[in-house]
Formats: structure tokens, sequence, C-alpha cells
């Protein structure tokens, strides 16, 4: 039986503006998908839309359109980003979806008879944009601490979560659980600042929002967003629905990735509800930084006065899906912030992709060309030092991306990956094919050579697959690989077929004149 994986974004604010810093943690839940199905398991990612509440209706009517078909038209969009960007969900749930609603009313019902959850009233500062409350204490100089927006004060019938019971029970969870909640800075931050001062109840309904799912047994109150958005994780599996067989397939899942501004939601506020429906906790949670854009960063809900393109739609036809998504896997420390320039972008495309990986490819594959008709040489055991060397080394990047990816460490895993490539274009330095060539009888020490090279391209190619997977998929299919099987060969210097044609492939990378390409993109951006 293959062993499970489930992995979850979070759910987005439909937007049809969404830029880098929002597909960033679905990217590198692509990633991560991707690299545990060339393991071996089966794999169930999921992402999708939260889809309820005031600032939706007010969007609706500026366009003059009903929440409904002002939403289906955003979906749309989002799901063509995904497809751009060559992400490969496997389900993309709705929060307006029938099955969730309903399950959403169950859940709800049963807290509520289980005693969890009470009616009261509520008094707070209340952020649109960014759909949360706020104590005075909390506000910066009285506006939102998040998106630094308005407020507005509210008072109104609400009913509330009792989190405050679950204090004692969620110490003890990251007492037992140290790997629970990563990176354990932000362990540090939930106890404490939220845990130990003492967690207050949660309104959980509204009854001045109407674009929602309504509370079944009290159809005046809307479900407030954290039970609606959290429980999306449980309700895309069949929970509460009419087929829970993914839910008892998939549940717990391995891993929930989100953004550090929404940690407590789901550290503690989703961990209580669980614990309060008597369900399984997830296995992992990771909060990963921000995208900073000059020192600020790129948020769905605050206007940065961004002054070039960080636009996927803009950005991926001109460079590839490949070149957006390694940028941020590269330049984003994952569990840190990260700055985003498009200097650094186009650089890394010449550097990394172009000249380090692109150029490997273009090189080996041309002398296997020139000197063996294009035919892949037999595999002899390497005897010299400087084979047995760089074989060691390709072999330990390897163990090295394995490790990382143990820890979901998407920047050390890639760095991994490319040090492959890197040792590969020394070892082409060192060992001189093209002298080697001209001195006779040295037809072996040549094809030795050439083997070493294409393995070391095989095996970093599958490896990096999962993280930009159209142009690994053009050179591995050129080796007759399949890039989509599981990892076989992959610590085995002997993975590729003798006697075998490869087929010609286009530059992977071409070099970019980088201040051209500069002005160009400022310009779009600023018109």
């Amino acid at each position: 039986m293959k062993e499970k994986f489930y992995v979850t974004s979070p759910i987005y604010y439909p937007s049809n503006k969404l830029t880098l810093g929002n597909a960033y943690t679905t990217i590198v839940c692509d990633a991560i998908a991707r690299f545990n199905k060339k393991q071996g398991k089966e794999v169930f990612f999921l992402t999708g839309t939260d889809e309820h509440g005031q600032k939706i209706t007010q969007a609706a009517e500026k366009a003059n359109k009903s929440e409904k078909e002002y939403l289906d038209e955003i979906i749309d969009d989002t799901k063509a980003l995904w497809k751009l960007l060559d992400i490969n969900y496997d389900k993309f749930i709705r929060t307006t979806d029938d099955y969730h609603e309903n399950a959403v009313q169950k859940i709800f019902t049963e807290l509520y008879n289980k005693g969890y959850i009470y009616k009261g009233s509520y008094k707070g500062w209340y952020c649109t944009p960014c759909e949360a409350f706020w104590t005075e204490s909390q506000l910066i100089e009285g506006k939102c601490p998040d998106c630094g927006r308005e407020v507005k004060f509210q008072e109104e019938e609400a009913y509330f979560f009792k989190l405050s019971e679950f204090g004692d029970k969620l110490l003890k969870l990251y007492e037992e659980n140290p790997e629970f909640l990563l990176p354990k800075n932000r362990v540090n931050e939930m106890i404490n600042n939220f845990i130990k001062p003492g967690l207050t109840d949660l309104c959980v309904s509204r009854t001045s929002v109407k674009w929602g799912v309504p509370v079944e047994f009290d159809n005046k109150h809307t479900i407030y967003v954290w039970i609606d958005a959290l429980s999306n994780y449980i309700t895309a599996l069949g929970y509460k629905g009419e087929d829970s067989s993914l839910y008892e397939k998939f549940w717990p899942a391995d891993l929930h990735i989100i953004g550090k501004e929404i940690v407590r939601f789901h550290a503690i506020v989703w961990p209580a509800i669980l614990m309060a429906l008597g369900l399984p906790l997830p296995k992992k949670i990771f909060a990963h930084g921000w995208i900073l854009f000059g020192g600020d960063k790129l948020s769905k809900s605050k206007e940065t006065g961004m002054k070039e393109c960080i636009d996927p739609r803009v950005l991926v036809p001109r460079y590839s899906a490949d070149a957006v998504r390694y940028i941020l896997y590269k330049e984003i420390p994952f569990g840190s912030d990260g700055n985003y320039s498009t200097e650094v972008f186009l650089s890394r495309i010449n550097s990394d992709l172009s000249n380090n990986y692109g150029n490997l490819v273009s090189r080996t594959f041309s002398m296997l060309k020139k000197y063996f008709n294009s035919i892949i040489p037999e595999y002899v055991e390497c005897k010299e030092d400087v084979d047995i060397i760089f074989k060691n080394s390709v072999l330990q990047y390897v163990q090295e991306t394995f490790e990382n990816m143990k820890k979901f460490d998407v920047t050390r895993a890639v760095s991994s990956i490319f040090n492959i490539f890197t040792e590969a274009n020394t070892y082409i330095q060192k060992v001189q094919p093209w002298v080697v060539a001209k001195e006779e009888n040295n037809n072996e020490r040549l094809s030795i050579i050439i083997r070493n090279l294409l393995e070391a391209i095989r095996i970093g190619s599958e490896l990096f697959y999962s993280f930009a997977p159209n142009c690994t998929k053009k050179v591995l299919n050129a080796l007759q690989i399949n890039e989509e099987e599981a990892f076989e060969n992959i610590n085995n210097f002997n993975g590729l077929k003798a006697n075998i044609e490869i087929k010609s492939i286009d530059i992977l990378f071409p070099r970019l004149d980088i201040q051209k390409e500069i002005e160009e993109l400022r310009e779009i951006a600023n018109n």
C-alpha cells in the first residue's frame, strides 16, 4: 500500500490582482506535492478560494454584479493563472460549493450542541479588507495592525466559540509535539503573545453580513470566516458529506503551508476546533514569511506603490513559469521574509538557469552529438579519482536534497540541486573532454566523461522536475526518462539506457539583456 501525503495551501481571497506574493504559497505546495509523488507516495494537494464575507458583497456591488457572478469570473481567472504557473493541484475548493456550505453548517451545529458555541454580543474594531476584529490596544495609530487601513467600531449579536477553554490543551500540544508548528520561532510567538496572556472566545457569526453560510438553527446569523474557511481542509475530503472516503484516506493532513500573517488562526483556532470536534490534528503547520518589495510585503489587502512588474501573467509568457517559480524558491528563504527585485530575478535567469543548468545541458548534448553521434555510451565504472570525486559529490547533493525536503526547506533543496549542476560544469573544466577527444586510443575515457555528465544531468533534472517541471521535462524526455515516474535510480550513477539516441532540444533559457528587460518591465508596471 502506498504511503499517503496530504498537503494544503491556504484558500485565497478571490482577486483579479493576484501577484507573486499571492502565488508563492501555492507554488511551494506544488513543488512539495510533486516531490512526494516522485517518492512514490499517493498525494493529495488542495488549494482553493475563500469566497464569503462583506468585502465580496462590496466588490460585487461596485462591479454591478451578484456575488456569484462576480466570483465566477475571478475563479476562472485564478485557475487559469495556476495553470500558467504549472500548479498541478488535485482539488480546488470554493467555499461557495454546496457540499462545503452544508458541511460547515453541520460542523457549527455540532460545536453548538457540544456546548463549545454560545450566543452573546460583540464589540470591537473591524477591518473589512482583512476580515478581522481588533481590540483597542491592538490597533496601530487607530488603524488595522495588518494592512494599515481604517477600522470601524461595530457592536452586534453574535455566536462565540469557547476558544478560552483550550489554552492548556494547546500548550500541551506544543510541548509534546515540538515539530507541530515550524519555524520554531512561531511557537514562541503563539505561546507568549496569545496563549499565556489568556485566549479570548472567538466571534464566529455575524448578523450584519449576509453573504455567507447561514447558521442552520438561527439563520439571521451568518457563520463568520474562520469556522467557514478553516473547515475547508476536511470538507474538501468529504467530511460531513455524502462520500467521506478521501477524508478516511488522507486526514490528518501531513502539511498545512500558510503565510505568517494567519498563523494564529491555523495554529490556535484550527487545532481548538478539531479538538472540540474530537478529530485528529494536522501533523505539521509551516508558516512562511513574506515576499518583500522595497521593505514592504506583497499583501492582498494593502497597496504598496510598487514600480516594478510582479504580475505572473506578464512574467510567465515572457520568461517561463519555471523561471518565475525558481526565483521564489531561491530568493525567499523558506520560513523567513525575502526580498524580490526585477534585477535579481533577471540576473538569476542568466546566472543560474541559463549559464549553469541550461549551458551544462547544451554543451553536454553537443559533445555527445560531436563525439558519439548523439548515442549514449555504455556505462563504465569510474576508476580515476576525478571521476569518483565527481560521482560522490553528486550523490551527496542528492542526499542533501532529500534531507532538506524532509524539512520542507525548498530553498536549501533547490540550492543542493544546483550544486549538482555546478559540480558538473566544474568537472568539465577539470577533465577537458575536447582535449581527451584529440588523444589517440582514448575513446573509452571520453565515453566515461560524457556518460558521467549525462548521469549528473539526469539526476539533477529528476530532482529539479518538482520545482521547474517544464524545462526538466524537455531534458528528461530527451534522455528517454519518464519525468513523472517515481525516483528509481536517483542514487545510482548508472540510470540511463545505453546505445539510445537522445533527442535534440532547444536552448532552455536564452540569455537576457538585463538592462533592457528592466526598463521594459518598469514601463509595463507604470502603465
